[in-house]
């Protein structure tokens, strides 16, 4: 934690040197502390700030890198999805770069990652929650400081919830309103309710923005001679979902 004490600092010390007025969430929960802030559960201490910032940083950072990763994986082993994702966006597109305001044109991207991380989830088990009272569930007992996980993994790969679950097929949103919020229980990849992730705006942004850039401005073959059906699609299971084996592309320069 002492990377993110030393982010609390710096924004401590930016204040005490400077008279801008100039905030961000760090400098929010600061002042969310120093006013005294509490609800039933909860007193903002600084050590909740941190681990706030760290949820934000892991959430948006290390997951979204895994997911471009995946991304990238599933489309060069479905070349109509790349051709036609490439497509869509050049279609779009007539600069050099995507940029942010670019996203809300390309709804296909967006499908894109919607079924990218309905298959592999930055978090398969989401983070654990602690039960504050006894309640039941399905026939069960379930005690107060229950750990309790969410198999969002499995929940994405369930037949009963999606047609051909583990085929890549992003037009199945194309006449869907399922949104990551947490209202839909089949897509959960940044949890829901008040305990959504706090870094899933960030996370999406990074994802779209950077798999758009990466296919409007390069095509992409496997190394070496593979094919397609020789991608290893192992994964290294954690906290987060990795892709077990690196993935070898070479890109070809479609823009300068």
């Amino acid at each position: 934690m002492l990377f993110f004490q030393k982010v609390v600092d710096d924004r401590m010390n930016f204040h005490k040197a400077t008279s801008g007025n100039e905030e961000n969430i760090v400098d929010v929960l600061l002042r969310m502390k120093r006013d005294g802030f509490q609800s039933d559960a909860l007193i903002l201490t600084q050590d909740c700030i941190k681990a706030l910032i760290m949820d934000i940083f892991l959430a948006g950072v290390e997951t979204g890198a895994n997911t471009i990763v995946w991304a990238m994986t599933e489309l060069i082993r479905s070349p109509r999805v790349m051709k036609k994702l490439q497509d869509h966006i050049k279609s779009h597109i007539k600069e050099d770069r995507v940029k942010e305001i670019d996203l809300e044109k390309l709804p296909y991207l967006k499908m894109v990652v919607k079924e990218v991380l309905r298959l592999h989830p930055p978090a398969p088990l989401l983070l654990p929650r602690e039960t504050m009272s006894h309640f039941k569930l399905n026939g069960y007992d379930i005690h107060p400081k229950t750990h309790l996980h969410v198999n969002v993994w499995a929940i994405g790969r369930d037949p009963e919830c999606w047609v051909n679950p583990e085929k890549f097929f992003p037009e199945r949103y194309m006449e869907s309103n399922i949104n990551y919020i947490g209202q839909n229980y089949e897509l959960l990849p940044f949890g829901g309710g008040r305990r959504v992730c706090p870094g899933m705006n960030m996370g999406i942004f990074t994802i779209e923005l950077t798999l758009a850039n990466l296919l409007h401005c390069f095509d992409w073959k496997l190394a070496d001679g593979m094919k397609e059906e020789d991608v290893d699609m192992e994964e290294d299971f954690g906290l987060a979902i990795a892709k077990k084996a690196p993935l070898k592309l070479v890109p070809m320069p479609y823009l300068n």
